[in-house]
């Protein structure tokens, strides 16, 4: 049995639009230094393809056949930053498999831990509508897989990606099953995930944004990690967590103006494995944006020996309750009370 399984296919790199800034040099480097630290262990897998059911899961059959349309056309623009080229729908159905398929390891117990690492990405696509490099939901279709196929009543999905990730906010707004919390620059692209968004209806409180000003670092985003999602992880105890993994929120990123470095990126994902280790929960990253190579690589290759790790590894100290912290835990108390209880037993301040 492999721990950790990394999903990938060739076609992310078909997905070429000149120019663009999400494009597939990030899959090359990646891999690349990935192969040069011997893939960390990790069993390499082959993405399938999606499902048109799985699909249908989360986008309207109208806008699925839209995105097919179109690249059977020969491509075009959605909008002004969305492009698609002829081999756009082949290699996004494979990165919406791939995250179908690292849950199927995870939740058939084949891995603890794994990487979908395959593009385009897809966070902002929202149920009809591409936009923002995106065209399906790859971690709503991931999340939406693991109810369907295997029963699960709970997942948790973090978004980490610098931009708010508007697609699997809408997909899952009135939905008590899957818990979505954003960490995210504002303003920034797109301009939603203010933190008076909730959520609505019956997913009241399930959504929780967690906005940060430009220049924000590993203290802001670490102690959003361990002093609000792990509260919300050990309240909530979700069956299975997702990252939307963009690193984009890096100092190095021409798109945001983030400061968070590779051991932030390290650290957010050993307080994750810690807090699935607690409840026995499988986790898995879900690649999403990071547009400068030297970030992206460096950050994955920073974070892999602590998601390959045969236990999550000790926590390395306190990470101080950043005021933004302490903000949501106030706010969001009326959803979420233990919070609140675990914020108390907090001395150190940033």
């Amino acid at each position: 049995m492999s721990r950790t399984v990394w999903l990938r296919h060739e076609l992310s790199l078909a997905h070429d639009v000149p120019g663009h800034p999400e494009r597939p040099a990030r899959i090359v480097a990646l891999e690349a230094e990935m192969e040069r630290h011997g893939w960390f262990g990790c069993e390499r897998v082959e993405a399938p393809r999606a499902t048109q059911d799985s699909l249908r899961a989360v986008h309207p059959e109208r806008h699925i056949r839209f995105i097919d349309e179109l690249c059977a056309r020969g491509g075009g623009h959605v909008d002004m930053d969305t492009v698609a080229v002829p081999a756009t729908y082949e290699a996004a159905l494979h990165a919406a498999g791939g995250g179908i398929a690292l849950v199927d390891a995870l939740l058939s117990g084949e891995a603890a831990t794994g990487f979908s690492a395959l593009r385009p990405p897809g966070h902002h696509a929202e149920p009809s509508r591409a936009m923002g490099f995106c065209f399906f939901g790859n971690a709503g279709i991931a999340a939406r897989h693991a109810a369907s196929a295997h029963g699960v009543e709970r997942v948790l999905i973090l978004d980490w990606d610098v931009h708010h990730g508007n697609g699997t906010n809408e997909i899952f707004r009135a939905d008590p099953g899957v818990l979505f919390v954003s960490i995210h620059e504002s303003p920034l692209y797109p301009g939603t995930g203010p933190a008076s968004d909730v959520g609505s209806g019956d997913g009241e409180g399930y959504t929780v944004n967690l906005p940060v000003p430009g220049r924000s670092g590993d203290e802001t985003f670490r102690s959003l990690v361990d002093h609000v999602v792990l509260p919300l992880i050990a309240e909530w105890e979700p069956q299975l967590v997702l990252v939307s993994a963009g690193f984009d929120a890096h100092a190095l990123d021409p798109l945001a103006t983030c400061r968070v470095t590779e051991g932030g990126y390290a650290a957010m994902t050993a307080s994750l494995r810690r807090a699935c280790g607690e409840l026995g929960v499988p986790m898995g990253l879900l690649l999403e944006g990071g547009y400068s190579l030297e970030a992206l690589t460096g950050s994955v290759a920073a974070l892999m020996p602590v998601l390959v790790a045969d236990s999550p590894p000790a926590a390395a100290g306190a990470v101080a309750l950043h005021p933004l912290a302490e903000q949501a835990s106030r706010r969001l108390a009326p959803w979420w009370p233990g919070l609140a209880a675990a914020q108390r037993g907090t001395i150190r301040r940033a």
